[in-house]
């Protein structure tokens, strides 16, 4: 069983009820096109699918980790992440940090001088499925097999 799961927001705030903003919010996906990884136990797999109408995810590997830090990763003023960050942190090298976040040893919100969330573009020659079905009603919400691509294509 995977460590971590990497969450995608896709639908954005219109119509969306306040119990869905509420455990939104306290994943760290306020906007639309928001990225995060959280740890999979049990209380985060409730919250995942309490709002499955609302986002996308899968678990998550450590190349997809890194490629997220190194393209996706912010600090405060929004400025991109160096070196002497990931040092400041505690980890000595970017892959450390990202087989550690993969791994579900460490979270998003305690990496304090990096933003909690990837924020993310609209996929490249837009999605493949329907934004508004679940993934086995051939959508791409809920839990997605297919997220890594569309990752991809939204880096």
């Amino acid at each position: 069983m995977a460590k971590s799961f990497l969450v995608v927001r896709i639908k954005g705030q219109a119509d969306c009820p306040y119990w869905a903003t509420t455990t939104m919010t306290l994943l760290k996906l306020d906007k639309k096109y928001r990225a995060t990884i959280i740890q999979n136990n049990d209380s985060a797999l409730g919250m995942l699918r309490k709002i499955q109408h609302y986002v996308a995810w899968q678990e998550i590997d450590t190349e997809t980790v890194k490629e997220l830090l190194d393209k996706k990763a912010r600090k405060s003023g929004y400025k991109k992440i160096t070196n002497d960050d990931i040092t400041s942190i505690g980890f000595k090298t970017i892959d450390e940090l990202a087989s550690s976040l993969a791994d579900g040893k460490t979270t998003m919100s305690k990496l304090k001088p990096m933003k909690p969330w990837f924020a993310l573009s609209p996929p490249r020659h837009g999605f493949k499925r329907s934004t508004k079905k679940l993934y086995g009603q051939k959508g791409i919400l809920g839990h997605n097999k297919e997220l890594n691509v569309m990752i991809k294509n939204m880096m």
